[in-house]
């Protein structure tokens, strides 16, 4: 592309549409029509210039030139109800359930992980010795000890709070690292998994596994099918920098993240009623089955919502994403 002929070419549409805009309060129809035609030509010729002949300052100009026309076009718009129904009932469910290939076998492979560390610690006494001195564990595995009492240590609502504050914060580590290849999300995984095997662990080689399972298991199915989620996703975006597949890198990405912000959001008010459960059943005084049966029960929910639902409105189209008219103008790449 002869970069100077082309501006030549152009110059004038970019001139008209400049001078529409900055009047556009006072367009008559046909000025409007030619105002939506102009902005979609000059997306076009941003793509082109930044495929074949990408000038910082002709690009710049036109990016911005380009933004103002689609906000004229598209209009501001305002949050509504309607858009929180349809993150609930689309978006959300359904990035979770794209993101399936990616966060069950990630847990599955975490799962079993934390088993085999459980198992390590259980079964070697010496690893328990390097874990903490004989009287400590004892104070930490025996009835009473401090593995009960720390669901109980707070209020109920500010245990709550705290756990949610913390777990929401992991699952957003995971989805905001994952970017860097997906190697830090490894990591936040190893450290849920070494804690959660420490624990199975040292209560089983006290005698007391089912005590740890009744303990873990009413909050825990959920709070971890939710970092699983987040780790799954955040590895997903780490694959995307390296296979962006036949999209640009930079706009596989932009789609991506988009996604997993909005998982984020949707992950947080998981783990609200994870942290809800670990707060108000966990340490409450109902039998040990009943307080599994609710856990398992939330847990058998959001798989039915992320599975029924996400699948739903997956099949329907929905990715998870900005509807296209709030995301930036996605134009033609150049042959």
């Amino acid at each position: 592309m002869d970069l100077d002929v082309f501006v030549s070419a152009h110059r004038a549409e970019w001139d008209r549409l400049d001078a529409l805009l900055r009047r556009r309060r006072r367009l008559t129809g046909a000025e409007t029509d030619e105002l939506v035609v102009l902005y979609q030509r000059t997306a076009t010729h941003l793509s082109l210039i930044q495929s074949a002949a990408p000038d910082p300052q002709l690009t710049g100009r036109l990016s911005q030139l380009v933004a103002r026309a689609r906000g004229a076009v598209t209009g501001a718009r305002r949050a509504s109800w309607r858009d929180v129904t349809r993150f609930l009932t689309h978006s959300f469910p359904a990035a979770v359930y794209r993101s399936r290939h990616w966060w069950v076998p990630t847990a599955l492979l975490s799962t079993a992980v934390a088993a085999l560390l459980g198992w390590w610690i259980g079964t070697h006494p010496d690893v328990q010795a390097s874990i903490a001195a004989p009287a400590e564990l004892r104070e930490l595995t025996r009835p009473g000890g401090q593995y009960e009492t720390y669901y109980s240590s707070n209020p109920a609502a500010s245990f709550a709070a705290q756990v949610w504050t913390n777990n929401a914060w992991a699952a957003a580590l995971c989805l905001i690292l994952g970017v860097f290849l997906g190697l830090p999300v490894l990591w936040i995984l190893f450290q849920n998994m070494l804690n959660l095997g420490v624990g199975f662990g040292l209560m089983s080689s006290a005698g007391r596994l089912d005590t740890f399972l009744g303990l873990v298991l009413p909050h825990g199915l959920l709070e971890l099918t939710a970092v699983f989620v987040a780790a799954g996703t955040g590895l997903r975006l780490g694959w995307t920098v390296i296979d962006p597949g036949p999209r640009t890198r930079r706009a596989a990405l932009a789609a991506e993240g988009r996604a997993a912000l909005a998982m984020a959001i949707g992950l947080a008010l998981v783990l609200f009623i994870s942290g809800a459960i670990e707060g108000f059943v966990t340490p409450s005084g109902l039998p040990t089955w009943a307080r599994i049966t609710i856990g398992v029960v939330a847990e058998l929910a959001f798989l039915a919502y992320v599975y029924v639902v996400g699948g739903r409105a997956a099949r329907d189209g929905e990715t998870g994403d900005l509807e296209e008219a709030e995301r930036s103008a996605d134009v033609p790449m150049a042959a």
